[in-house]
């Protein structure tokens, strides 16, 4: 992209070469005049001129005498000698001792340099940077206090060659799509007013971080010929009430100048917040919102001006923010599936030497719910894991090493760790593997680790499958394959360790979506007392009553039983094989998917789906 911008010099910048110059004076120019009035002499003359009572003021060194005639019209410096009677015969002469004597010897030149030419210097400079801030602001009587503070900073992009593209794009293909419609409205608007057709005022990204929404509208700026304005929701807060605004007024009044043009607001949320009308609310933000909404959508026109913005918190923006008329059209950037994902990998890995053998459609399969700059972190890892192990090329261990430190953090294996806890953290990680490799619909298991990483002292890696909807047998195996660690301590060992903290806080966690948000409760029954609107935080009382909140916590009690249940008896059933997935590790530390089909054969759903892929073919 290239950026116009107007080259600025900084107040800071004069008034540092003020006191740059003061510095210099002081520390050079004044030290180098005082050397030049002092007249060097020799020890004989000092002597004649105490002899003849023509001394002034004396200052006696360590290694020279600084000394004045009678009249101090003129300074004189010479060596110092081995004289034991001098200061009696300078006390005769009638001289006095001062330490003052260069330092005093131009007091006039003293005054000028350090009084004088400083309150010339800084009003000159006052009075240039006033008069550019007066023209600047318009003349206004505020705008010698507050300079350009309501001023609009938004960066201004033109087309340019270098820039982003929608083919730099992976992904996303309907949000390209949607966006490239702005781009060819941009550039033959009458192919759409020849049939009455009009281009939407705001259009707003939405989805989560990561997933691209400000690469899309670099990419917008990249491909339309026409001036892209570009600016985040937090440059428009400030400190003075009523700044934000003015900035508004001002972003608006460049873009209508530039018209046809794109003004892009990143993170909007910002400044979109619902105004909830509570006394002593944030009065900036809000007159900032109101001036955005005025200027959006208000009694003027702002026909040529079209608005972009991205956000991952919709939820909480403004309901007037968010009306037809203003952003008429949202586009969801979500996540991207498995084939997008294998797009991406397509983009970034143009510049690394990858192994010729490598699959990449695997590394889609291995990164469910990565988001693109995930999968921009996976390739940068997977490239420096392979340099530093001296690799020419980036192979398949080095990305699921990357994988692998991105979801549960670096390797620590120097941590300390007796054998007794070696051992009950390989049984917690068996319990977890034979639970969901057992449960039909437990998330597939890729490998299991008692390497302790991150916080974590072992973990269980799963395969999400990637579905849009989950049934309630789907979520019950997914909760007893997360207590199965904890099941497995306490059928082995008769104890419960603190390893589980986190099994405990996924699984809750799932059982009260259960039951207070998708109904799947038989005693709560179909209710949901979720909020998609993004007030819950700010509800002052639960959308329940307190007998309905009990009930939903025993509903939740009972649901994590049963699942502790399920996985124990599924523990028990498989001891053998159990036990057997448990040494394995203490042996290897590592076990992979091949090794759990080895003990415990395929997978229930891997057999049925098997027989209907046969039915098919038969």
């Amino acid at each position: 992209m290239k950026e116009v911008k107007t080259p600025r010099k900084p107040l800071a910048i004069y008034y540092a070469l003020v006191l740059l110059m003061l510095l210099l004076l002081n520390f050079v120019l004044l030290p180098w005049m005082g050397e030049r009035q002092i007249k060097e002499v020799d020890y004989g003359t000092f002597m004649t001129m105490t002899e003849e009572k023509n001394i002034g003021r004396v200052d006696i060194e360590s290694n020279q005498i600084i000394f004045t005639d009678k009249d101090e019209t003129q300074v004189y410096k010479t060596g110092l000698m081995n004289d034991t009677g001098l200061t009696e015969r300078l006390y005769d002469a009638g001289a006095t001792f001062s330490s003052e004597i260069v330092e005093q010897s131009s007091p006039v030149l003293s005054f000028l340099i350090w009084f004088v030419l400083p309150i010339i210097l800084f009003s000159a400079i006052g009075n240039q940077m006033n008069k550019k801030l007066m023209e600047k602001a318009g003349g206004g009587p505020g705008s010698m206090m507050f300079g350009g503070m309501g001023k609009s900073n938004a960066k201004v992009y033109v087309q340019s060659t270098a820039g982003i593209r929608f083919a730099d794009v992976a992904g996303e293909d309907e949000a390209k799509e949607n966006l490239q419609e702005v781009v060819n409205y941009l550039h033959d608007p009458s192919k759409y007013e020849s049939i009455g057709a009009k281009m939407p005022k705001g259009i707003l990204l939405v989805g989560p971080p990561g997933t691209g929404k400000t690469m899309l509208a670099k990419a917008v700026a990249g491909e339309s010929n026409v001036p892209f304005f570009s600016m985040s929701g937090s440059e428009f807060v400030e400190m003075f009430v009523g700044m934000g605004a003015s900035k508004v007024r001002d972003l608006f009044k460049q873009a209508k100048e530039k018209a046809p043009c794109i003004v892009f607001i990143d993170e909007i949320d910002a400044i979109g917040k619902k105004r909830d009308g509570q006394i002593g609310g944030n009065d900036e933000r809000e007159q900032t919102l109101n001036q955005l909404l005025t200027e959006m959508d208000g009694f003027g026109t702002n026909s040529g001006v079209i608005i972009l913005a991205a956000t991952n918190r919709a939820d909480i923006l403004d309901k007037a923010l968010m009306r037809a008329g203003r952003f008429d059209r949202q586009i969801e950037v979500g996540l991207p599936d498995v084939k997008e994902r294998a797009e991406i990998f397509d983009v970034h890995l143009r510049n690394i030497k990858l192994d010729p053998n490598l699959d990449r459609d695997f590394l889609a399969k291995q990164t469910p719910g990565f988001s693109g700059a995930d999968i921009a972190n996976v390739c940068n890892e997977a490239a420096l894991i392979a340099a530093r192990h001296d690799k020419k090329f980036v192979g398949r261990e080095d990305f699921l090493s990357a994988i692998d430190r991105i979801v549960g953090g670096l390797e620590r294996r120097n941590m300390i760790i007796t054998p007794e806890e070696k051992r009950l953290i390989a049984y917690h990680e068996a319990g977890h593997a034979t639970v969901s490799w057992i449960l039909e619909y437990a998330n597939p298991l890729i490998k299991v680790t008692i390497i302790p990483r991150g916080r974590a002292l072992g973990a269980a890696w799963y395969l999400p499958e990637e579905r849009q909807v989950t049934t309630r047998e789907q979520i019950m195996d997914d909760i007893a394959s997360t207590l199965g660690g904890r099941a497995a301590e306490k059928l082995v060992f008769d104890t419960l360790g603190s390893g589980a903290l986190n099994d405990l806080e996924v699984a809750t966690k799932k059982a009260y979506s259960m039951v207070a948000y998708l109904g799947m409760s038989d005693k709560v029954g179909n209710m949901s007392y979720y909020d998609s609107s993004g007030q819950g935080e700010m509800a002052l009382t639960k959308p329940y009553s307190e007998q309905t909140a009990e009930l939903i916590d025993k509903e939740v009690k009972r649901l994590l039983d049963d699942a502790f249940a399920l996985a124990t008896k599924v523990l028990r059933e498989h001891r053998d094989g159990f036990t057997q997935l448990a040494e394995l590790l203490l042996e290897k530390e590592v076990v992979f998917s091949e090794d759990l089909e080895r003990i415990f054969g395929k997978r229930i759903k891997d057999i049925k789906r098997e027989q209907a892929e046969a039915a098919a073919a038969a």
